[in-house]
């Protein structure tokens, strides 16, 4: 038999016997039972629901605590991802910034005149007149 029903019908057998002195309760002292407590002593024994029926209803609490799991590594999942497209997005910022720098940069090292500067070191010049068109006849 279950123990905890036991357990309760001694209590009740307890109680109904006369009681000689009346104790005054204690302000300080904690209640031996709580309100939930109490709640699943008169759900469980008092026969609101048998063994049977809390047996046939295990399924259903089980479906119950597994979608309860699912929803929330579902909202776990969801904010990763939404820290994961932030950071992304940082780093498209980043890289179009470097991007541009970088392409600016080089169009000032490509003009004319920076290159003559560079190529100087080397012993070249600038040409001052215009090229010369060289014109091969086939015979």
């Amino acid at each position: 038999m279950n123990r905890f029903r036991e357990r309760l019908e001694e209590e009740l057998a307890e109680e109904d016997e006369p009681i000689l002195k009346e104790e005054e309760p204690k302000k300080n002292e904690p209640k031996k039972e709580g309100s939930a407590t109490a709640f699943f002593r008169k759900l469980f024994v008092e026969g609101a629901v048998s063994k049977e029926t809390a047996t046939d209803m295990l399924p259903y609490l089980i479906f119950l605590c597994v979608l309860g799991m699912i929803y929330i590594a579902n909202s776990h999942m969801a904010v990763k991802r939404i820290r994961d497209i932030d950071r992304l997005g940082k780093e498209v910022k980043e890289s179009s910034w470097e991007y541009k720098s970088l392409k600016a940069d080089l169009m000032f090292k490509s003009k004319m005149t920076e290159v003559a500067k560079k190529v100087d070191t080397l012993g070249l010049e600038e040409l001052i007149e215009p090229p010369k068109k060289i014109i091969v006849q086939v015979k």
